[in-house]
């Protein structure tokens, strides 16, 4: 096999069309009790500047801490998240597309380990990053709850 090189840090990235405005979307995910909806089952508080949270995922039996790094309402919300010493930083952003239609990207980067590792981990993280924006824009356009996520890794 051919020596694999990578020439920049590795970031996973995944992006949606959710048909309803900013405002509505970023509230979706800086809101748990709109967020249990569609990502995890549970958190310990909202999405806000300095928080410290915990998130879980019942039908898993995983949880997560979670930093909150930045929150601009409507536009972005940046958190790491994971392993304490070696987080990684996910970012998300909500842009005004179209009519009452937002583009939300999400980026994650910090990924550390072997390349075999790096890229077992962006593969899981661009799958479960779409999957979430899914279940989101069943939620938010047509009010249908998938459970797409408890779904995603089936036993």
């Amino acid at each position: 096999m051919q020596r694999l090189e990578l020439t920049r840090p590795p970031a996973a990235s995944a992006s949606m069309i959710v048909r309803r405005p900013p405002a509505e979307v970023f509230e979706a995910f800086a809101d748990p009790s709109v967020t249990t909806r569609f990502w995890y089952s549970e958190s310990s508080g909202r999405m806000v500047p300095g928080a410290e949270l915990r998130w879980e995922w019942a039908v898993y039996g995983a949880s997560v801490q979670v930093r909150v790094e930045a929150v601009e309402a409507g536009r972005l919300i940046r958190f790491a998240w994971g392993d304490q010493d070696q987080p990684t930083l996910v970012e998300m952003t909500f842009a005004p597309y179209a009519a009452d239609a937002t583009l939300v990207r999400v980026t994650e980067t910090g990924f550390q380990g072997s390349g075999d590792d790096v890229v077992a981990w962006l593969d899981d993280t661009v799958g479960g990053f779409t999957t979430v924006l899914c279940a989101l824009k069943a939620l938010l356009e047509h009010g249908i709850e998938l459970g797409a996520v408890a779904d995603h890794h089936p036993a």
